[in-house]
């Protein structure tokens, strides 16, 4: 199957996954803020903020891994697979194991960072155990999919992983409308992914038995030292990037209240519901983009390159101008005023939104070159900097729309360096048509948000179902009609549009 093929079948399982999930996962959510609270909401959000620091663990070795995948699973070299796999295999069950104690070590501490939780430190611990032991289990059979997505077969991940979301999710939902019990809903979610790990880890056995062969060659120095000195890179971004990105509701929590970080929460479902189809057609074409590295020169690639950058503007600045005008109307109409933040944190949260799609395409790009030592200090210097803005601005009138700048002006950082090393490194060019770009993509947007924004005032200033359905439809429209006639002539264009055409013959 080729690189294209290959691309649309991953998109296409991801798109449908999505699209099964996203509306179970709605109707939890009401159900949830309905029979639950919000306090519970925050500590469901807290946890998983916390275990992602745990995860640190991992510290990169299976980014570092899977990139040295690519060479062999295109030569077809099965015992340099094996090797590479068996040093994966013990790598992450040694990562388990630390990942456990380093957890059993957190627990005395979790009641410093839930300020005014509403339930007692005894229930508190059990539900954090209970995310812990998901988390650990998860390290057995993570890394028996590497080699299905090296060989660009991501959809197989996918599939497992929507199966039992679609059954936890619907568990769920008759949970917490019938039994009203956190307890409950997280030992629901925990037997499922537990049925799905055992069932994983056989179907990939049966589809790799030669991985299970006891004849495996060792690595060489060089091939091993490779590995290692790709994972000591990958420790700073790994570092970097939790403490910028799942510092933000701990912050809330320990400093305004976890009630609020349930507030945020449902933000962040909205945001991140959207952005998980964009985020599948991104992410999709990272194995293939490794196999294109591996075979092709540098100016396919380069030229690949701004076709994934021209979509990435066309899809994160689509859901950004719709996000700005139409998500906090979307949540006082589905919980009420009472769950609406202030659209000050609203915009920077939206701000920042827009920018990750763009530290999203650079991220991925990096991945699949193996180029992951030349900024590997940048995200530790935008963790370090958002943990310092952010607590800092916290404490001020700020209040919450502080934190949101320390994460802003922490993430730019990395949209500044990243384009310049990525262009040095993999095309040999200067970085000064990546920001050209961006700034032509940027004031596009912001001249589509003003228009969109002025016509929302007038159709939503008596806000129901029915004008929020049509400022869909109209910030729809006049997006795609002014990107349409601003970018149908560019060569990113012109290649997106043949192959739709293409597609469509077929």
């Amino acid at each position: 199957m080729g690189r294209v093929q290959s691309a649309k079948k991953n998109i296409f399982f991801g798109v449908v996954g999505q699209m099964s999930t996203v509306l179970l996962t709605f109707i939890l959510r009401t159900l949830f803020t309905r029979y639950l609270s919000k306090e519970l909401l925050g500590v469901n959000s807290i946890y998983s903020d916390v275990l992602s620091f745990l995860n640190m663990a991992e510290l990169g070795i299976g980014t570092a891994l899977n990139f040295s995948l690519y060479e062999p699973v295109v030569k077809g070299d099965r015992e340099k697979i094996k090797s590479y796999m068996q040093m994966y295999r013990k790598a992450y069950h040694v990562i388990a194991a630390v990942v456990a104690a380093m957890g059993i070590c957190l627990a005395p501490f979790l009641k410093y960072i839930l300020k005014n939780p509403g339930y007692t430190i005894r229930e508190l611990t059990i539900y954090y155990f209970i995310f812990l032991f998901n988390t650990v289990t998860s390290y057995f059979v993570t890394y028996k999919y590497s080699l299905a997505n090296a060989e660009q077969k991501n959809y197989i991940q996918t599939n497992i992983f929507t199966i039992t979301k679609i059954i936890v999710t619907f568990l769920q939902i008759i949970v917490v409308a019938v039994f009203k019990n956190f307890l409950l809903f997280l030992l629901t979610d925990t037997v499922v992914q537990l049925i799905q790990k055992i069932f994983a880890a056989r179907y990939l056995d049966k589809m790799y038995p030669y991985l299970r062969e006891k004849n495996v060659q060792k690595l060489s120095k060089e091939e091993h030292d490779t590995v290692w000195t790709k994972t000591k890179a990958l420790i700073f971004l790994k570092v970097g990037d939790v403490a910028r990105l799942q510092t933000d509701s701990i912050i809330i929590s320990s400093f305004i209240e976890v009630g609020y970080a349930g507030i945020v929460n449902n933000y962040n479902l909205v945001i991140n519901s959207v952005a998980s189809f964009a985020n599948i057609l991104f992410n999709s074409v990272i194995s293939s983009f490794g196999n294109l590295i591996a075979t092709e020169s540098k100016d396919k690639q380069y030229g690949m390159f701004k076709v994934y950058k021209f979509v990435e503007a066309w899809v994160y600045g689509f859901t950004s101008v719709g996000f700005m005008v139409l998500l906090s109307p979307l949540i006082r109409i589905w919980f009420g005023d009472d769950w609406v933040m202030p659209a000050a944190a609203v915009y920077l949260i939206l701000f920042d939104y827009y920018f990750k799609g763009e530290r999203i395409i650079l991220s991925n790009f990096k991945t699949a070159a193996g180029v992951f030592e030349q900024d590997k200090y940048i995200p530790f210097i935008q963790g370090i900097v958002n943990l310092i803005l952010s607590i800092a601005l916290v404490q001020t009138p700020l209040g919450i729309t502080g934190i949101y700048i320390g994460t802003i002006i922490s993430g730019l950082i990395a949209n500044l360096v990243k384009p310049v090393i990525i262009y040095r490194v993999c095309f040999d060019r200067n970085a000064v048509e990546f920001f050209l770009d961006s700034a032509k993509y940027l004031v596009s947007l912001v001249a589509v948000l003003a228009l969109c924004n002025y016509i929302g005032s007038i159709v939503m200033a008596d806000l129901n179902i029915f004008t929020f359905a049509l400022m869909i439809i109209i910030v729809s429209v006049i997006f795609n009609a002014a990107y349409l006639l601003l970018y149908c002539r560019t060569e990113e264009f012109k290649y997106l549009f043949e192959k739709v055409k293409t597609a469509v013959r077929r």
